[in-house]
C-alpha cells in the first residue's frame, strides 16, 4: 500500500507511539484487503466502548494509547455503555460502574465523543458520498443504504486506529465498483411491521453473506430500513443494499422471498413462549418517531408489576422527546440511554425471558445474554407488558 512522506514518517514512529500503532494497524489491513492508500475520512464511530465485552486487558491498551498522545483527527464517536445514568448505575456493582468509567475517561482524554449510541446518524447525518470509518455494523449498513454514505464495517481496532489517524484503506465499499448490486431480491411477502423487516434481514444475512443486495417490491420508512439492515448485518456480512436501483439495469441472479421464509425467520429467533420478565425496545437505538409510538401505545395502560419495559436510545432523542419519555415512564416503563441490553448483564437482574421487537437483539440475546428470547412486533411487545 503506498504511504505518503508525512504517513511513511508516522508509520516508523516520528508522531509518537500512539498514531505509529493506529498506522500499523491500518497499514496492515489495507495490505490484507489489497488497497492501493489511505483516504481521509469525515468521521469515525466505534463499538469497542461496553465494560461487558472489553474487559480489563482492553483498558489498559486503551491507557497505553492515551498516555502516549493518542488523539483523534477527526469527529468520533462511541458505541453504547453497560450503563445508563440513572438506572443501572445502581443495579450494578461499583466496581463495574468504576472500570466502565475508566474506558469512557480514557476515550474522552483522545478527544473521542461519548455519544453512547448506536445510532450516531441521529446526532450528525453523514452526506451522501462521504467516507467514513464506522465500526458498529446496524449503523454502516443504514449509512451505505439510506444516507448514500460510504463506509466499510470496520472492528474495534481498526476504527479506532482511523479515528487517531483521519484515514482508513481505500478498500471494500469505499470503492465504487464494490457497491454495485449482484442480487436482485424480490419480495413477495407484505411487510406488516418493523418485525417483519428483521425477520426479512435475517433470512437475506444468512444466505446473501458478503454479497450486495437490490430490492424488487420493497418500500419502508427509515425505522424499518434500520431493522432490515441491523438483521442482515447480524445474521450475515452485508455492508449495504439498494431499494432504488433502476429496473432493467443489467441482469442480477435473482432470489424471491416469501410468507414462508419470513415466518421460519421469525420462528428460528423465539425460544420461548413464557410471558417476559423484560420487554424491550430500542436496538439500534429508537428514533424520536419510535419513542413517540411506544408512548401513544401505552396511553391509559400500566406496565405489570413483576415485569420490566426498557426502551433505549440516544441522549439526544431522549431530551427531544421529553413528553413521551414521561408518559412513557408514568406508565411505568424505562426510558434508559447509553446503553442497551447486548452490553450490560440483564440475567444479573433476574431475567431469564426477554421479548423485544428487535430481529437483531432476538439473533444475539441468547448468547451474549444467556436468557431465552420472544420475537414480536411493537404492538404486542406493549400488549405484553401491560394490564
Amino acid at each position: 500500500m503506498h504511504l505518503t512522506k508525512a504517513e511513511e514518517r508516522m508509520h516508523e514512529g516520528e508522531n509518537g507511539w500512539a498514531n505509529q500503532i493506529a498506522m500499523k494497524i491500518l497499514v496492515e489491513l489495507g495490505d490484507l484487503f489489497g488497497a492501493t492508500k489511505l483516504i481521509p475520512i469525515h468521521s469515525a464511530h466505534l463499538s469497542g466502548v461496553s465494560y461487558k465485552h472489553l474487559g480489563d486487558a482492553a483498558i489498559e491498551f486503551l491507557g497505553e494509547l492515551a498516555e502516549k498522545g493518542g488523539k483523534a483527527q477527526t469527529t468520533a464517536t462511541l458505541n453504547p455503555s453497560s450503563f445508563d445514568p440513572k438506572y443501572l448505575v445502581n443495579r450494578y456493582s461499583k466496581e463495574r460502574l468504576k472500570s466502565q468509567q475508566r474506558i469512557l475517561e480514557l476515550y474522552s482524554q483522545m478527544h473521542i465523543h461519548p455519544t453512547l449510541t448506536c445510532t450516531p446518524y441521529h446526532l450528525q447525518k453523514p452526506k451522501p458520498g462521504q467516507h467514513l470509518a464506522w465500526a458498529e455494523s446496524s449503523a454502516v449498513v443504514y449509512a451505505n443504504s439510506v444516507l448514500k454514505a460510504w463506509t466499510n464495517r470496520e472492528g474495534s481496532p481498526s476504527a479506532l486506529a482511523a479515528a487517531l489517524i483521519g484515514k482508513t484503506p481505500n478498500y471494500g465499499v469505499h470503492q465504487s465498483e464494490n457497491r454495485m448490486p449482484n442480487m436482485l431480491v424480490k419480495v413477495e411477502a407484505k411487510l406488516q411491521t418493523e418485525m417483519h423487516y428483521g425477520a426479512l434481514g435475517i433470512h437475506l444475512g444468512k444466505l446473501l453473506r458478503e454479497r450486495v443486495p437490490a430490492f424488487e417490491g420493497l418500500k419502508g420508512s427509515d425505522d424499518e430500513l434500520k431493522q432490515l439492515g441491523a438483521a442482515m448485518a447480524s445474521a450475515g456480512m452485508t455492508n449495504m443494499f439498494h431499494i432504488d436501483y433502476p429496473s432493467g439495469k443489467g441482469r442480477l441472479e435473482t432470489m424471491s422471498v416469501g410468507v414462508r421464509e419470513l415466518k421460519e425467520a421469525a420462528a428460528s429467533l423465539c425460544t420461548t413462549d413464557e410471558s417476559p420478565d423484560l420487554v424491550f425496545v430500542g436496538c439500534p437505538h429508537c428514533s424520536f418517531s419510535e419513542v413517540k409510538k411506544v408512548a401513544h401505545m401505552l396511553k391509559g395502560k400500566k406496565v405489570l408489576k413483576d415485569t420490566e419495559l426498557w426502551v433505549c436510545t440516544s441522549r439526544r432523542i431522549k431530551e427531544k422527546a421529553k413528553p413521551y419519555v414521561d408518559a412513557i415512564e408514568v406508565a411505568g416503563g424505562r426510558v434508559l440511554c447509553d446503553t442497551c441490553v447486548l452490553v450490560t448483564w440483564i440475567k444479573d437482574l433476574g431475567v431469564n425471558t426477554l421479548m423485544t421487537n428487535s430481529a437483531k437483539t432476538a439473533f444475539y440475546a441468547p448468547t451474549l445474554n444467556q436468557v431465552d428470547v420472544t420475537l414480536k412486533p411493537l404492538n404486542l411487545c406493549v400488549r405484553a407488558v401491560c394490564r
